[in-house]
């Protein structure tokens, strides 16, 4: 995954999305983050180790 700064106009985007509230802009992007997180979880559960051939997710960034 790239660590590259996401473009200006994309931050501008979330934030005009939140009707220009940061907070709740960042509040909302942690929420997605945990529901992915738990998304991934319960799919590599799901997924056999051979079927994904000892692939592993990260939780995390490292």
């Amino acid at each position: 995954m790239s660590t590259k700064a996401a473009p200006q106009q994309e931050i501008d985007a979330v934030i005009e999305a939140y009707g220009g509230d940061a907070r709740a802009a960042v509040r909302e992007l942690l929420a997605d983050a945990d529901f992915l997180r738990d998304q991934l979880y319960t799919a590599s559960a799901l997924v056999s180790k051979g079927y994904a051939r000892g692939w592993r997710p990260q939780y995390e960034r490292p």
